[in-house]
């Protein structure tokens, strides 16, 4: 599994954050962990850290494998996407586990 470049690091922490500014306005910040060739995002909300996703770097910035966390299990695993892909951008990644978690009685601005 490819490492994830500091580059990459740093520009999926802002594509996620502006996201969740412009969709998730429950979200309070964004905070992404790294370990090997996953990134881990977590949301604050109402103060609380939520575990939300994990994403599965395959080299390339735009396309992650995607892990939904289970508090359930204290774990992630892989799941499909509302596209029917188990990867995609890590917006859609996080579009899925913020209505999961957050409210899927529309938590969202717009329609996902």
């Amino acid at each position: 599994m490819a490492a994830i470049p500091d580059s990459t690091k740093a520009s999926l922490a802002q594509r996620l954050s502006a996201h969740a500014r412009e969709h998730w306005p429950r979200i309070e910040k964004i905070i992404t962990r790294y370990r090997a060739g996953f990134a881990y995002v977590d949301a604050i909300v109402d103060g609380e850290q939520i575990r939300l996703c994990r994403l599965r770097y395959a080299g390339y910035a735009n396309q992650w494998g995607f892990a939904i966390y289970r508090a359930s299990h204290d774990d992630y695993d892989n799941a499909f996407l509302p596209t029917g892909y188990m990867s995609g951008t890590a917006e859609e990644a996080l579009d899925t586990a913020a209505w999961l978690y957050l409210d899927p009685g529309r938590t969202s601005r717009d329609d996902h």
